[in-house]
């Protein structure tokens, strides 16, 4: 146990001179480093945020790695003519980069959001087009487009086309601050393009139905894509889709052929119904005209003969010929 104990003890003086010796080689390389100062984020901001002197601090970091944008001092971040303001989320020692406030005086805006050269357009979206809600500012989405189409010669013809790939949301409503995390349905959707995406995507909320698909996040490279129509959902070619559409083109015409049939066939009732009405008003205005009967006087027999008007029949028997067969219907009379 002794002589364990010696080649332990002797083992651990070894190790603390080996690790001495590296210290005091990493503090010998580090002077020879010049140093510098960089401002960070002291608390957290987020988009729309004020900068101010509490709200940061200073940091040592080596003056041949300082990234582009950076202040060196508290007073450099916030010199100039008015204020600064944050464009997008700032966590506590994240550096504070020019790309990341806006220029002194200047607001929170989307146009200062926007790359160069870039254009902000916003497109009208529901819980379903939306991806019910999901899409937050910072977010990549492509752009679909549904339309139909009625060729010269045959049906209509509908089909779905990826517009745009990987576009940067910059704002869901009115809201442009990326730090936002609860899901909500919102009603428009502020994309970044460039002008003639631009130009697509307004020609296209007049030609279709534009839909959002959310990409990953580090996906922003473009990928082949092929139009989808009604046949690559059934797997029907093109001429089973004609033939059916043809079938219910047949079938909605001769729908309307019985329809107008039927129409006819009671237009016909109905003016033999006024035939019969107008033929009994004039039976009627016959009997009222018609004189009594004049009785002479029987030789012998005195007696008076009266004449009775007869019941007039409540109904009216009506003849009709259809072809070579006729048909009888009573109708009521009307007087």
């Amino acid at each position: 146990m002794i002589v364990l104990a010696g080649v332990f003890g002797v083992l651990a003086v070894v190790l603390a001179n080996i690790w001495l010796a590296n210290q005091r080689s990493a503090l010998a390389q580090s002077n020879g480093v010049q140093a510098s100062t960089l401002v960070v984020a002291a608390t957290p901001l987020k988009f729309g945020d004020t900068l101010s002197a509490d709200k940061l601090r200073e940091i040592a970091w080596p003056a041949g790695s300082v990234p582009a944008g950076a202040f060196k001092t508290v007073k450099d971040a916030l010199a100039g003519n008015g204020t600064r303001q944050a464009l997008q989320t700032i966590s506590v020692n994240e550096p504070v980069l020019t790309s990341k406030i806006t220029g002194a005086g200047q607001r929170a805006t989307l146009s200062a959001v926007l790359g160069e050269g870039m254009k902000a357009v916003s497109i009208r979206v529901n819980d379903v087009l939306g991806v019910a809600g999901f899409v937050f500012p910072g977010d990549r989405v492509d752009i679909l487009l549904t339309r139909s189409v009625r060729s010269n010669d045959g049906p209509e013809k509908s089909f779905v086309d990826v517009l745009l790939q990987s576009v940067k949301v910059l704002a869901v409503d009115q809201v442009a601050d990326e730090s936002k995390e609860s899901p909500t349905v919102v009603k428009a959707v502020t994309v970044e393009v460039s002008t003639k995406d631009a130009q697509k995507l307004t020609l296209a909320a007049g030609a279709g139905q534009l839909s959002l698909a959310l990409r990953q996040t580090a996906a922003n490279k473009g990928e082949t894509t092929e139009r989808v129509t009604l046949a690559d959902l059934t797997g029907d070619t093109p001429d089973d889709v004609a033939k059916r559409q043809a079938e219910l083109d047949r079938k909605k015409a001769a729908d309307a052929a019985a329809a107008e049939e039927r129409k006819r066939a009671d237009d016909k009732i109905d003016g033999l119904a006024k035939a019969v009405e107008s033929v009994g008003s004039k039976i009627d205005q016959l009997n009222k005209a018609k004189p009594a009967p004049v009785v002479a006087p029987a030789p012998q027999v005195k007696e008076v003969v009266k004449y009775v008007q007869p019941e007039q029949p409540t109904r009216v028997t009506v003849g009709v010929f259809r072809g070579v067969k006729l048909e009888s219907y009573e109708v009521p009379r009307q007087d």
